[in-house]
């Protein structure tokens, strides 16, 4: 994953795929921010706030300002 396109795609399926799931099973705010280590989505804020950080970097390098 390269592109800062390609970043923001990978977060949309993301956020589709959770949405997805907790509208099917429901998701409490602390399987959400400290789920169990077998959770399916254990490691989303972790890497969905990853790809995020690095969209704002290419943004910042893209317009030469800085974070």
């Amino acid at each position: 994953m390269n592109s800062k396109q390609e970043k923001i795609q990978k977060m949309l399926e993301m956020q589709h795929q959770f949405i997805a799931y907790e509208h099917e099973h429901g998701i409490s705010p602390r399987e959400y921010w400290a789920p169990a280590k077998d959770d399916k989505f254990a490691d989303y804020p972790r890497e969905f706030m990853d790809i995020a950080n690095d969209v704002i970097d290419l943004a910042h390098s893209e317009k030469g300002s800085h974070r």
